[in-house]
């Protein structure tokens, strides 16, 4: 690693800090998968249009705005869970696996909605949650009758006693939304049944072959039906030690003691066989797409340490998922963060990853803030340059495209669970209501995401200029999201080489070359100030005029300027892709 002593000034920094050469990509002849080309967009149903007046987003409003995905080059959907719910924690509360929930429309809504997009050569993913049901799932109801074959469908135990001869839970286990023990008494079986997540959510017993039997039958069922992959929710929960062990204290600042960050999860997360699980439904998915001649694929939810998060990918012999989810840029970034870390995020996944797995990066979903809100909102440009030119897969929330932040919900608005079990003086804290908001799609009432007098969440104030319709007309962090989807199609993003560069303390960069083919120079300014930064210093090989080829909303440039290599002007939070390339037509 090449370190020099830094020189600044109030404008000016021209010391190269590191750089490092990580990725080697592809020869001519690599031909990709369609899951390491596309972008993948999640779409929150509830939130995203809705399409017969109830103010809840439904699988109609999503069919109704195909023409949208194309118009930004997405090539799959995810669909965050649509099955029949009760919809206590909507939608990740599963009452019926083969159902669709009325809420969000019917089979046949599901079928069109498959039909449309397929036709116009785009995926579609489901949301599987794998861990728990709805208490409402008749495996449970049926468990608490003791009904064979379900007596062991899921995590029962029996009570323990203290000195007083009061019932307690059997260990310390919290569930995760705060509320206390993760164990609930019930009368009619006279045991405790274990949910990691809410009362309402009881976890499967993945100890029972049953189980597996089931849940290999419901992702078979949905294969059939046409659906191309899954995004499988909290896998990291799957299995809990069998002593029931209690788990440690964490020590955590400011946690309650019914805070689930109040302990460390040793015993209920990310245990052995776990990924064990992962393996055999790799393998089910590779059966059947050798079967059926269908590529498929699935990825993992976990937010797990680095060491744990990369055994989910599996290896040579085991493979596991596709690919975990990449939560660095959620976890390990805000808004102090400086091109060394930024560096660092890059380097320890591309690094860490098992020899020829697939990369991914995800600046937002549903349980967290907006990616303008955590980070700045004239950082979005930049993070998704990164986002879209790294080797990978990107993973889009909807409507961070538009650059949208997160809407302040009111007390009174709350509805997520997650904020309702702390109370109005801690629910900022935990809701994630506030990343959910309905999808500007115009200025009219309501964002044009519904023509009824009420949303099931409120509109951001915003939506009156900050929408789809007005943002398409102008510079915006839209168009500049188009042009990124167009880019990522090049030989050079889809199998090239990757060299990482801190080009100052708050400046970044990273360029991708592949042959004789273009290379492509992204630098992002994460700093306060503006800089001038010398590429020729960090790449000697590069020309003395490199072409604009994308430019963030705040940057100053436009597509086709000619910058010199050896002094690049950079506005703070402003970011650029550049070309070596600089005749037109490139």
């Amino acid at each position: 690693m090449l370190k020099t002593v830094v020189f600044v000034s109030l404008f000016i920094s021209y010391s190269l800090v590191s750089s490092e050469y990580i990725y080697k990509g592809f020869d001519e002849h690599f031909k990709p998968e369609w899951w390491q080309t596309d972008i993948i967009y999640q779409i929150y149903v509830r939130s995203f249009k809705d399409s017969n007046g109830d103010g809840i987003g439904d699988l109609n409003g999503v069919t109704e705005k195909v023409d949208y995905f194309k118009s930004i080059n997405v090539g799959a959907i995810w669909l965050s869970p649509i099955f029949k719910s009760p919809q206590d924690d909507f939608g990740y509360d599963i009452s019926n696996y083969k159902m669709i929930d009325p809420l969000f429309g019917t089979m046949a809504d599901f079928d069109r909605l498959r039909d449309a997009f397929h036709n116009n050569g785009i995926k579609v993913i489901l949301d599987f949650v794998p861990n728990h049901t709805s208490d409402e799932h008749p495996w449970f109801t049926k468990s608490v009758d003791r009904m064979e074959p379900y007596t062991n469908y899921y995590v029962w135990k029996d009570a323990k006693y203290d000195k007083d001869g009061n019932r307690i839970p059997p260990n310390n286990w919290l569930g995760v939304f705060n509320s206390g023990p993760a164990w609930e008494w019930n009368e009619k079986r006279q045991q405790y049944y274990y949910h990691a997540f809410q009362v309402k959510q009881p976890d499967l017993n993945y100890r029972n072959p049953m189980v597996v039997e089931e849940i290999k039958n419901t992702i078979l069922y949905w294969l059939g039906r046409g659906v191309d992959g899954f995004r499988f929710d909290a896998v990291n929960y799957l299995y809990e030690r069998e002593d029931l062990e209690d788990e440690p204290k964490s020590n955590y600042p400011g946690a309650y003691d019914t805070d689930y960050s109040s302990l460390i999860h040793t015993n209920t997360l990310d245990q052995p066989e776990t990924y064990q699980m992962v393996h055999l439904w790799r393998e089910l998915f590779e059966e059947y797409s050798i079967s059926e001649k269908t590529p498929n694929f699935f990825m993992v939810e976990c937010y797990s340490p680095l060491n744990y998060t990369m055994l989910y990918y599996g290896n040579t012999t085991h493979p596991g998922a596709h690919f975990p989810f990449n939560f660095l840029f959620i976890n390990s970034f805000n808004k102090q963060s400086d091109a060394n870390q930024v560096y660092d995020m890059i380097k320890s996944w591309m690094l860490n990853m098992p020899e020829g797995k697939w990369a991914n990066w995800v600046l937002g979903n549903h349980d967290n803030s907006r990616v303008g809100t955590r980070t700045h909102p004239l950082l979005v440009d930049g993070l998704h340059m990164m986002q879209m030119l790294l080797p990978g897969t990107p993973i889009t929330y909807y409507a961070d495209e538009l650059g949208v932040d997160d809407t302040y919900v009111r007390w009174n608005q709350t509805v997520d669970p997650a904020g309702l079990n702390v109370g109005p003086l801690r629910y900022t804290q935990f809701s994630r209501d506030p990343e959910r908001s309905p999808f500007p799609w115009d200025d009219s009432r309501n964002a044009g995401f519904t023509n009824a007098t009420e949303t099931w969440l409120p509109v951001n104030p915003e939506y009156w200029h900050e929408n789809m319709v007005e943002l398409s007309k102008h510079k915006s962090h839209l168009r500049t999201y188009r042009q990124l989807s167009r880019l990522r199609q090049s030989p050079t993003i889809v199998k090239g080489d990757l060299h990482i560069y801190v080009l100052s303390k708050w400046v970044f960069g990273f360029s991708r070359s592949f042959y004789d083919h273009t290379t492509f120079f992204v630098v992002v300014n994460f700093g306060s100030i503006l800089e001038v930064i010398d590429l020729r210093a960090a790449r000697p090989t590069l020309p003395e005029i490199l072409k604009v080829k994308v430019s963030s909303v705040n940057s100053g440039y436009v597509t086709g300027n000619l910058l010199k290599s050896h002094s690049i002007t950079l506005r703070p939070k402003a970011s650029l892709v550049l070309s070596t390339t600089i005749i037109n037509g490139d």
